[in-house]
């Protein structure tokens, strides 16, 4: 937790340390993730620079950790591989491949009951497309993804830093991205080698315990300010739940009948909650200006499963996506102005 990152952020930290240290986190929530990533396609258009560049720490969990190592994976010439608005159509384009499963899959598995919902092996093809052989150490600037060792019954917590510092600790982003959206009943866990190849970890999705990562965001952002900086941050959300579960249904479901509905109740409430702890954390900063902004939409329409990749739904959620950027334009323009002047400082 405390050796000095070595990463090419850290020079930026050191050389302005009259500047926020500006954080992104973002939310799990599944195919849902294409809102969090159009949001943060209409940042990079209004700032006019990539993710990586602008945020000098990335933290998500399940599909936000995919978006956040994704856009500071970089490519042959070391510029970002993807910008937001390709990473959003990538999401909306493999969606099926993700979660798909045949029709001996669905009856072996009774639906899910006696195994997970999807193979793997879909998934982790979708993966290796993406990333590659690209290493944590890799990043282009600071990132970590949240996920949880269910031997060890620990928070499990990828960090770049970590993997420039340790040589043992440098996991593939193919595996750390698979381990962090390993949500229980959907995905079997991930088993990752452990650093000296003669273990392994047993890894599910982080959303577990900070399916809302800004708390964890925070403590990493502290760790790397050493209390020198005043830290900035922005949160993204996949979609509030708004489903009513009536007491007449639910009173007598059984364990079988209550998993995912569970495991969402869970995640909407992890949400609600840390946003309220930041928001009383993160109060205004220098000159007035705003620490926290919040950026998430009700799921009024369309349907709020994970793992609905209909066409139908996929449009719903794009729709939801403009109807909120188009809403808080005023928010997102002041936002996207703080970021440009203190990126140019950088």
């Amino acid at each position: 937790m405390n050796e000095v990152p070595r990463t090419a952020g850290l020079t930026r930290f050191l050389g302005r340390s009259t500047q926020p240290l500006r954080v992104l986190s973002i939310d799990g929530g599944g195919i849902r993730g294409i809102i969090p990533a159009l949001v943060l396609a209409d940042i990079e258009r209004r700032v006019g620079k990539p993710i990586s560049e602008i945020f000098d720490l990335i933290v998500g969990t399940s599909i936000g950790g995919l978006i956040g190592l994704a856009l500071v994976t970089p490519d042959a010439e070391g510029k970002p591989r993807y910008s937001a608005r390709t990473l959003s159509r990538l999401i909306e384009k493999n969606a099926d491949r993700v979660f798909e499963r045949s029709l001996w899959h669905k009856v072996s598995a009774v639906g899910n009951l006696a195994n997970s919902k999807y193979p793997e092996e879909g998934f982790n093809r979708v993966l290796a497309e993406m990333f590659g052989e690209t290493k944590l150490s890799e990043a282009l600037t600071n990132v970590m993804a949240t996920s949880y060792e269910i031997e060890r019954r620990i928070p499990f917590f990828f960090r770049s830093r970590n993997a420039q510092a340790r040589e043992g600790y440098d996991f593939p982003m193919a595996q750390v991205v698979r381990a962090t959206t390993a949500a229980p009943t959907y995905f079997e866990p991930a088993h990752v080698p452990s650093e000296d190849g003669h273990d392994y970890f047993a890894l599910v999705d982080g959303a577990v315990f900070a399916y809302n990562p800004a708390l964890c965001a925070l403590v990493e952002a502290q760790e790397i300010a050493g209390g020198n900086r005043e830290i900035f941050m922005v949160s993204l959300g996949a979609g509030e739940l708004t489903r009513r579960l009536p007491y007449e249904v639910c009173r007598n479901w059984g364990a079988a009948t209550w998993a995912q509905p569970l495991f969402s109740l869970m995640c909407d409430g992890v949400s609600h909650s840390v946003d309220y702890q930041i928001r009383h954390i993160l109060q205004q900063g220098a000159n007035g200006r705003p620490k926290y902004y919040r950026f998430q939409v009700r799921l009024d329409v369309g349907n709020d499963d994970m793992d609905d990749t209909s066409r139908s739904n996929i449009r719903v959620l794009k729709l939801l996506a403009e109807d909120m950027i188009l809403k808080n334009r005023r928010t997102l323009k002041e936002l996207s102005g703080y970021l440009l002047e203190w990126s140019r400082a950088a």
